[in-house]
């Protein structure tokens, strides 16, 4: 097996100290450590710390989003519903898991308040999330969506928007917040009474 690069051996000591540090604690000395690198090559190959901890970062978050699409594709003659509750089913259920990386996510989100660097990675880091479940989006949902109109950018934004909020609330209080078949039975439920309702209103 060829030897990882230097620029890799960074990225993977900083993804060891997120998992067990966290961002905000994490000194460019512990990445170097983890990563049995020369403290000078971190600002050789990203400039700084802190952007090589934003790299890490999305790298992890990226993984994570193309783990939880491959889930929600596994059976190939599931309907879109059925997907995207597969896939809110895989998210939730992962959180455990995910937790030091979920954890560092949010330090780093309170970091970019006074971080420029920060923000725009971060953003760039969004645009290139939404684009990916965007394509998810509109492959579950095929080329009827286009002609009625769907925006799938737009899905995607709310997608995403709706696992940070449940990512805050996990953090926060866990033993409320639904398990991932908790939430796919309540908005199944909740989607036929308001289907019901509709076709009564109509009748």
């Amino acid at each position: 097996m060829p030897r990882a690069s230097h620029r890799d051996q960074l990225l993977r000591g900083a993804i060891e100290c997120l998992e067990t540090k966290g961002y905000a604690r994490t000194t460019a000395r512990d990445i170097a450590a983890a990563a049995d690198a020369n403290l000078a090559s971190i600002g050789y190959h990203f400039g700084s710390k802190e952007a090589l901890l934003n790299e890490a970062l999305i790298q992890t978050f990226e993984a994570w989003t193309r783990r939880i699409g491959e889930i929600s594709f596994a059976a190939p003659d599931a309907s879109p519903l059925e997907r995207v509750g597969a896939s809110w089913v895989a998210m939730l259920d992962s959180f455990e898991e995910q937790r030091p990386v979920l954890i560092a996510f949010l330090e780093s989100m309170a970091q970019a308040a006074r971080s420029q660097e920060l923000r725009e990675q971060l953003a760039e880091h969004y645009r290139d999330i939404r684009r990916t479940v965007a394509d998810m989006i509109s492959a579950s949902l095929g080329p009827a969506a286009e002609e009625r109109g769907v925006d799938p950018q737009v899905v995607s934004a709310f997608l995403i928007a709706v696992c940070d909020g449940f990512v805050m609330q996990w953090v926060l209080d866990p033993e409320q917040t639904p398990t991932g078949a908790e939430l796919v039975s309540a908005l199944g439920s909740a989607l036929a009474v308001a289907v019901e309702g509709g076709a009564r209103s109509e009748a």
